[in-house]
């Protein structure tokens, strides 16, 4: 059941009375909206894998400026790329409509599309670079580690290829706002991933407590948190979720990127960069606010290359709970 409805700046609660209505309207809505999704999932599971992906490419492009988020999308287009023409504002804001309608069909065919075979005895859809740091961090079985990535390309199939190598990554993740899609795609996700921990209150202590077992956690690091530290992204100020590097500090873990790009022909490039190099302070200990800023040049670099593949409808450059700096402007 959801929480209820809570006081926001310049809005009136409803009246006690019609609370219940409006939960069950909202629920209501919620398991309208997937049962329209499970339909469209099971028409395209009746498809082939490549021709499920490519529909839902085609479909999205058409279907994603007619919501709310194509405006935000855009907005945030001409703010990163001021020198852009608007053809191309357009153009990436269209790639990125394809890339979230395929990563959402891809949750049906996961187990056909990661064909990965580290021996190199086939070719197949996934390729992966910087083997030698995966092999690095499944031999150090003494140290913990964190990988971080963004929402590029296809990020869930990391902790699957992370298994390959046999590496056991508990990934963080945050389950989308209806319930009845967050227990399909929770369902989907562990079957394909094994440990998963949803965000939300408490799941900074449990990521603590399997990195002080040494072991290996997957954190997403592009989205806005509304009480974490100042950083800028694409030259503008932002607040970014200041989870790893305090968790790195507190047990010594070492940090790695990864991300995923997409290739031509519904295949996969997966990238494991090697540790970084964490600022520290003059007493030696890792320095929240500038390792927060690494990690965030280190995304921005990779929505640089390949912008189609990112999803530039979140508010990522939104002011959280405290007002950014004097000299700081949105």
């Amino acid at each position: 059941m959801p929480p209820p409805p809570t006081r926001k700046k310049g809005k009136k609660l409803p009246h006690p009375a019609i609370r219940p209505l409006l939960l069950w309207l909202r629920q209501a809505n919620y398991w309208l909206i997937a049962q329209g999704a499970m339909a469209v999932m099971a028409l395209l599971r009746r498809l082939p894998a490549d021709r499920a992906l490519d529909f839902a490419d085609r479909a999205a492009r058409r279907i994603g400026p007619w919501f709310g988020r194509h405006r935000t999308a855009l907005d945030n287009l001409r703010r990163a790329y001021p020198d852009k023409p608007e053809a191309e504002i357009a153009e990436i804001a269209s790639d990125m409509w394809g890339n979230m309608a395929r990563l959402a069909a891809e949750y049906l065919f996961l187990d056909q599309l990661f064909d990965y075979d580290p021996e190199g005895r086939r070719p197949g859809r996934i390729e992966v670079t910087g083997i030698e740091n995966f092999q690095e961090m499944a031999g150090e079985t003494d140290r913990p580690h964190i990988i971080f990535t963004g929402h590029l390309g296809n990020f869930e199939l990391l902790p699957v290829a992370a298994a390959t190598f046999g590496m056991n990554v508990t990934a963080l993740f945050r389950p989308p706002n209806n319930p009845y899609i967050a227990r399909y795609i929770l369902s989907t996700r562990r079957s394909a991933m094994g440990g998963l921990l949803p965000s939300g209150r408490g799941s900074a202590l449990a990521l603590g407590a399997i990195l002080a077992q040494g072991g290996n956690i997957g954190v997403l690091v592009d989205q806005k948190f509304d009480d974490g530290v100042f950083t800028t992204f694409f030259g503008r100020p932002c607040v970014t979720n200041p989870l790893v590097p305090i968790l790195a500090r507190r047990y010594d873990a070492a940090v790695y990127p990864a991300r995923c790009i997409r290739l031509p022909g519904n295949r996969y490039r997966l990238e494991i960069g090697g540790r970084l190099e964490l600022a520290r302070q003059p007493n030696g200990e890792i320095d929240v606010q500038a390792v927060a800023q690494q990690l965030t040049d280190v995304v921005e670099g990779w929505v640089r290359e390949h912008p189609g593949q990112w999803m530039w409808f979140h508010k990522r450059w939104r002011q959280g709970r405290k007002p950014f700096p004097p000299g700081m402007v949105s």
